[in-house]
């Protein structure tokens, strides 16, 4: 188990300069957010920057996963839209074509990421929840199906206010997708803000599908991602819960209102997760 950093919390910063600091902080991974301004999936040089990049982590030391909540990369004027359960198939397919490129540029030997992490969305229509799963459903296998001929997992996270919310929606959506290469990213904040407590029970139950962890603080009730120690996160209970599931992978710090003071942020959030022995 190692601390990482998601790059949404260095938007002002050169995907360079931000690989750089976090390396001499002492992180050990970046959680990369393929977004207008770091790695724009859409640019017509992609392919051979993909190669740069890997070196440079690699030569940094940092390991890798990919992560798509980008604000406005598919629609500049709706947040996170289109998604894999909008109303038309033509903006469903936007979305999975993003997200079929973002498993494309993880694998095969370009940035090999240990896994893309993806979400829900929010639904736009007044369509019932039987369809928003199963147009669901059908996006995760689809993508779950071009992961595996990449070789590449797909950790998907459940997230306050979209249609995927809660544990026990991702256990329904997990068991209708049915999918060796579809997992779990579990953002402990959002199960504090859920009041899916302990964290450590989920953390530990969920063990064998469980590939990206996004940490910070967080308060019940307010999805707001907060500075550690300005919430109500029982980060004791969390790294016993990652210990006891044996959890290898990145505990990704997801602060990306914090890029204004991102160096600092950064800074302290190591010193202060550094004290649970990471």
């Amino acid at each position: 188990m190692f601390v990482g950093y998601n790059t949404n919390g260095f938007a002002h910063h050169r995907l360079a300069d931000a690989i750089d600091i976090l390396a001499e902080l002492g992180y050990g991974g970046i959680a990369l957010t393929f977004d207008v301004h770091h790695l724009d999936p859409f640019a017509p040089n992609i392919t051979p920057e993909l190669a740069t990049w890997r070196k440079r982590l690699t030569h940094r030391g940092l390991r890798c996963v990919v992560e798509t909540g980008a604000r406005f990369l598919l629609d500049p004027r709706r947040k996170h839209q289109p998604t894999l359960i909008s109303p038309t198939a033509d903006e469903r397919s936007v979305r999975v074509k993003f997200l079929e490129d973002c498993v494309a540029y993880a694998g095969r030997g370009d940035l090999e990421a240990e896994c893309v992490s993806f979400w829900s969305g929010t639904a736009v229509d007044d369509a019932p929840s039987r369809e928003l799963m199963q147009r669901l459903v059908d996006g995760c296998r689809w993508i779950a199906d071009f992961a595996a001929g990449q070789g590449v997992r797909l950790a998907f996270e459940p997230e306050p206010g979209m249609f995927i919310d809660t544990m026990d929606k991702f256990a329904e959506l997990f068991q209708k997708v049915n999918h060796p290469a579809f997992g779990l990213t579990i953002d402990v904040g959002h199960l504090v803000c859920n009041g899916e407590l302990p964290v450590s029970r989920f953390l530990t139950e969920w063990k064998h599908v469980l590939w990206n962890i996004h940490i910070e603080d967080m308060r019940r009730g307010v999805h707001d991602h907060v500075m550690f120690g300005e919430g109500e996160v029982d980060f004791a209970d969390v790294f016993a819960g990652l210990r006891a599931a044996g959890y290898e992978g990145g505990v990704y710090v997801e602060l990306s209102r914090h890029s204004h003071d991102a160096v600092n942020t950064a800074r302290k959030a190591k010193a202060f997760l550094g004290q649970f022995g990471i």
